[in-house]
């Protein structure tokens, strides 16, 4: 198993962003198709968005559709979650996943992601 390191997490106010950061530790990003995913306490861990190789194709959850960005960049071998407008239910640990996949393939189901960092706290409270 690789090991991806999350940041970016923090507290903040309702309507207010972050931007969380997902780097590989000791590999390259180039084959891995990237998921960003949450738990809430008391909750299962739950995708909410993915970002196939090089960037083809994304999709997200309806929850956070509109309100946050997935996106990658494969020369700094980073991976981004852009969050806007804040809620009090965005509050969770937010986890970055990755899995060696072809291009075409994203998915942000967590059973299909082999690869995990530790999480980072996002805090949304007034």
């Amino acid at each position: 198993q690789l090991r991806l390191v999350e940041s970016g997490g923090g507290l903040v106010q309702p309507g207010e962003s972050l931007r969380l950061s997902c780097a590989p530790s000791g590999f390259n990003l180039d084959y891995y198709a990237i998921g960003w995913f949450r738990q809430a306490p008391g909750k299962e861990r739950a995708g909410i968005s993915c970002i196939g190789v090089s960037g083809s194709g994304t999709r997200y959850a309806d929850s956070v559709r509109g309100r946050f960005t997935i996106s990658r960049d494969n020369a700094q071998n980073m991976a981004y979650l852009q969050m806007d407008n804040l809620k009090p239910e965005d509050t969770a640990v937010y986890y970055c996943g990755a899995v060696r996949a072809g291009r075409g393939f994203c998915n942000y189901v967590p059973k299909a992601y082999t690869n995990w960092g530790q999480g980072t706290q996002v805090t949304v409270s007034s």
